[in-house]
C-alpha cells in the first residue's frame, strides 16, 4: 500500500473511531438522562405516596376464607398517621393506629412498598406486629380504594375499601 494509501486509511478510522466514539458518549448522556428521568419520576410518585397516605383511614371489610359468610361483611379501620420513605431500598415508615381483635395500638412499622409501574404495593410477608402477632399481606393502593389479601397464622382472606381522611378526634390519639 502507497503512503497515500496508508494515510487515508488512517483518516478513515480516525474519522471511524470519533463517529463511534460520539455515538457513545451521546448514547451514555442519553443513558445518564433516561436514569436521571427515571430517579425524577420515581422520587414524585414518593412524594405523592407520602401525601397521599398521611392522617387517613382505610375503611372497608375483610373476608375469611373458609368461613361462612353470613349478613355484612366484616368491618376493618386502619388510621394511617404518617408514611415517610426510609433511606434502605423500598422500606417505608407507616406510624398506624391498629384496632383488632379488642386491641387499639398505634405501632410504627417498616414495610416495603413495591411498585407496580406507578402503582404501589404495600408487602408484608410474616412481619411481627408488636401485641397483634404475625401477618402476611399484599394490599394494593389504586387512586382512593385499596385491596388484598391478608393472613394471620392459618386463617387469612381479603380486604378491601376506601382511604378517606382521618377524622379530626382520631388525629389526636
Amino acid at each position: 500500500m502507497s503512503r497515500i494509501g496508508n494515510l487515508t486509511a488512517c483518516c478513515i478510522t480516525v474519522v471511524l473511531s470519533m463517529f463511534l466514539l460520539s455515538g457513545a458518549m451521546a448514547q451514555d448522556t442519553e443513558e445518564k438522562q433516561a436514569v436521571s428521568k427515571v430517579s425524577l419520576e420515581k422520587q414524585k410518585l414518593y412524594e405523592l405516596f407520602e401525601k397521599k397516605l398521611n392522617n387517613v383511614q382505610f375503611k372497608g371489610n375483610f373476608t375469611v376464607l373458609g368461613r361462612e359468610q353470613k349478613g355484612d361483611l366484616p368491618k376493618e379501620t386502619y388510621t394511617i398517621k404518617s408514611v415517610k420513605k426510609l433511606a434502605q431500598g423500598e422500606y417505608w415508615l407507616f406510624t398506624a393506629r391498629v384496632q383488632y381483635g379488642g386491641k387499639d395500638i398505634t405501632v410504627p412499622m417498616s414495610l416495603q412498598v413495591q411498585w407496580a409501574d406507578s402503582t404501589p404495593v404495600i408487602t408484608l410477608t410474616n412481619a411481627n406486629i408488636p401485641g397483634l402477632g404475625t401477618f402476611s399481606s399484599r394490599v394494593v393502593i389504586y387512586k382512593n380504594k385499596y385491596a388484598g389479601t391478608w393472613s394471620h397464622g392459618d386463617v387469612g382472606g381479603h380486604l378491601f375499601g376506601t382511604i378517606e381522611p382521618a377524622p379530626a378526634e382520631v388525629k389526636d390519639k
